[in-house]
């Protein structure tokens, strides 16, 4: 068993935390109505990211994409 093998399952449990945790953290402007699909998306303005809130966005995607990378290298060393 390589050292990396070991390694690796740390690696994801702590990229899984992280990425909840930034997902987490990001606002909703979502009401009731819109957790069960009754969003009128056509009647609501748009929404541009800016400062904080754009660095959370782009770190959570950083995450997300780290998580799957991790699991595909675990998958072909383990």
């Amino acid at each position: 068993m390589t050292t990396f093998s070991v390694i690796i399952p740390y690696v994801q449990i702590a990229l899984a935390a992280i990425t909840v945790v930034l997902v987490l953290l990001q606002q909703s402007d979502a009401d009731l109505g819109g957790a069960f699909g009754g969003s009128d998306l056509a009647s609501a303005p748009a929404h541009t990211r800016r400062g904080a809130e754009r660095v959370l966005f782009y770190l959570t995607i950083v995450g997300g994409a780290l998580f799957a990378l991790s699991v595909l290298i675990g998958v072909l060393v383990g």
